[in-house]
């Protein structure tokens, strides 16, 4: 630890200096977390629809009302021909058109069955699945709204509540658990949290380090009686605390503008996010000695950034992956950090529940510390 506070007091200086390094270490976070916060949304309502009604009856108004009223679907277009029903869809300008034949009133007061035709643009696949998905729930709502109309005017029903009214044979009761309104925000912010602490100090630590080497004071670090451990610790932990700072106004910002609260132990996740911090820290020192240049660090970083936001289960659901990538997914510490975010903010976890995360996340710390620090030793001999 010889040389430790040398190195820590000019290091401060440094960051003290440099308005760019406070700036990203904790404007461009808080820019960043309420961007991609309210950018990204799983959520899909307002697909723009066709309609083009050949019945123009009472009933195939209520069924258009139908669709509107889902929140899914938003009425662009009221179209009179088939041929400005086809452009309508071709042109982009209505993802969903809405085919009502001219006896669809009459067949279903006749008992009979009543097609419509349906056509969604495939070409976003998760919008599709959704119209799709809303489409076919809204119909067997509509048809078992109409069966037991029918069954309660002949008094008949394949089931009755307890009060005596005809129902569904199975009554389901489903509740939803943690995030009952299906806030996608819920779901995304606290992997944003990983996601933006991962990529400020991955650039901080690493720009830091090659940036000293490239102007020269490294090496003229490296001839003062400074030991090992007090120049490796007396860098970092100013990175340290400026990531707790960070970590600090983003789960603020995830509070107060999100409004996701927080369910579980605040001390756990502070002392677990530390954990993270700590590898983050250690990745960057580890890009520093492979890197010479910041384009260089760059390229690494972003090596890096990529599959951490791809297949960390930030984005997308980590066990529809192929099983080669779903088994790559556990090297990345990302992977353990946003399970451990996603269980005590949303879900109140403890750390018995999420022992297997922890355990992931420190294997990956001591693995990625022991690779930096050697390769960092071996340039300091």
């Amino acid at each position: 630890m010889n040389g430790f506070w040398a190195v820590l007091i000019k290091e401060f200086t440094h960051i003290r200096r440099s308005r760019t390094t406070i700036f990203f270490t904790f404007v461009v976070p808080a820019l960043q977390l309420t961007i991609f916060g309210y950018a990204i949304r799983i959520t899909i309502e307002h697909i723009p629809m066709a309609v083009y009604d050949l019945d123009g009856s009472q009933e195939s108004r209520q069924l258009t009302d139908a669709f509107v009223s889902t929140g899914t679907f938003q009425i662009v277009a009221q179209v009179h021909d088939m041929d400005s029903f086809h452009r309508t869809l071709d042109s982009g300008r209505a993802r969903v058109g809405l085919l009502i034949p001219p006896d669809y009133s009459e067949r279903l007061l006749n008992r009979q069955q009543a097609p419509i035709q349906v056509l969604v643009d495939g070409s976003d696949s998760q919008v599709a699945m959704t119209a799709q998905n809303t489409v076919m729930s809204l119909t067997t709502n509509l048809s078992f709204a109409r069966a037991k109309a029918m069954g309660e005017a002949m008094q008949l029903a394949p089931a009755r509540d307890p009060a005596g009214r005809a129902a569904l044979a199975i009554d389901p009761r489903v509740r939803l658990l943690y995030n009952p309104n299906l806030e996608s925000a819920y779901f995304f912010v606290p992997g944003l949290v990983a996601i933006i602490l991962q990529l400020v100090l991955l650039f901080l630590t690493s720009f830091s380090i090659v940036r000293e080497r490239e102007l020269g004071t490294l090496e003229q670090i490296f001839v003062t009686p400074v030991g090992r451990a007090g120049l490796i610790l007396g860098k970092l932990t100013p990175y340290t605390i400026m990531a707790f700072g960070e970590l600090l106004l983003v789960l603020f910002l995830m509070v107060a503008v999100f409004h996701v609260p927080i369910h579980g132990d605040l001390l756990l996740l502070l002392i677990l996010c530390t954990l993270f911090i700590v590898t983050v820290l250690g990745l960057g020192l580890l890009i520093s000695t492979l890197a010479t240049t910041h384009l260089e660090a760059m390229q690494f970083a972003f090596i890096v950034m990529m599959p951490s936001i791809l297949l960390s289960g930030f984005m997308f659901p980590r066990s529809e992956m192929p099983i080669p990538i779903y088994l790559l997914t556990y090297l990345l510490p990302a992977t353990y950090f946003i399970e451990i975010l996603r269980g005590i903010i949303l879900r109140g976890a403890d750390l018995w529940d999420l022992w297997p995360h922890v355990l992931g996340l420190a294997v990956c710390a001591s693995v990625i510390l022991t690779l930096s620090i050697r390769r960092f030793r071996k340039q300091l001999d």
